[in-house]
This record gives C-alpha cells, sequence and structure tokens, in this order.
C-alpha cells in the first residue's frame, strides 16, 4: 500500500522532465537523451524504486500530514511501465532522427503525467483496472 500523494508528486516531475524534452526537440540528441533518463525512471518506478517516490518519501512526505488513505500499488507500477513504453520509444525515435514521431510519443506521455499531477487521473492505472475487471469477469463466465 502507497499513500496516493506520492504518484502525484512524481507526475509533477514527470510532467517538467517531458515539458522539457519537448522544448528542446529541436536537439533531437538532447531531447533523446533526456527522455532515455525518462524512461529509466520510469523502469526503476515499475518495479517499485521511483527515485522521485524516494524523494517524496524521505523529502516531502514528512513535511505533510499522515495520508486520509493508501492505495494498492499494483496500478501506479502498471502505469509507470506504461510510461517506460512511451518514453523508450520516444527516446528511441529521437536519437534515430525521427523527431516528429519522438514528439508524438513525448505529447501523449506528458498529457498523462499531466492528468495525473494536476487531475489525479492516472491513465495507466484505469487501464490496469480494466484489464483487471476483463480478466475476473472472464474467470467467472
Amino acid at each position: 500500500m502507497i499513500d496516493p500523494r506520492g504518484p502525484r508528486f512524481g507526475a509533477w516531475i514527470t510532467t517538467a522532465v517531458l515539458a522539457v524534452t519537448l522544448l528542446v526537440s529541436g536537439r533531437a540528441t538532447a531531447a533523446g537523451l533526456l527522455l532515455t533518463a525518462q524512461a529509466v525512471v520510469f523502469g526503476l518506478g515499475s518495479r517499485g524504486r521511483s527515485p522521485y517516490q524516494l524523494v517524496f518519501r524521505r523529502v516531502v512526505r514528512p513535511r505533510l500530514g499522515p495520508p486520509t488513505h493508501q492505495e494498492d500499488e499494483a496500478p501506479p507500477r502498471f502505469a509507470q511501465l506504461v510510461g517506460f513504453g512511451f518514453a523508450a520509444a520516444g527516446a528511441i525515435s529521437f536519437l534515430a532522427g525521427a523527431t516528429t514521431a519522438g514528439q508524438v510519443l513525448t505529447g501523449f506521455a506528458l498529457v498523462a503525467a499531466l492528468l495525473n499531477a494536476a487531475a489525479g487521473l492516472c491513465l495507466g492505472c484505469e487501464v490496469y483496472l480494466l484489464y483487471k475487471r476483463s480478466v475476473t469477469k472472464g474467470a467467472t463466465a
């Protein structure tokens, strides 16, 4: 179980990183390297080891009150895996010179991160929950 404020904190940082990636996307190598770093963060997050969450737990959370509730960590970890896919594909695109593809993939990831950060709507989490419901429904049919 996790404090649901942690993933939103990470989503704000991710939003900033992805926005900067788009701002520097005219320099494809710089954008590709920045997006590669974000892909690594997503990959670590999918295993429950996000550096952004570490900062949240050690620096931010002690300054906040206790959470009003906790949530299952599986949906956010799945969302991090989805983010990894978009960031890795975007990084490869930038580094291969396919700047437009890199921009589109980064844009999709940016929209998802911003929705999570600003509104608490985690698209990857919702996909995870839809999948789990479909598997459960199929098992009972």
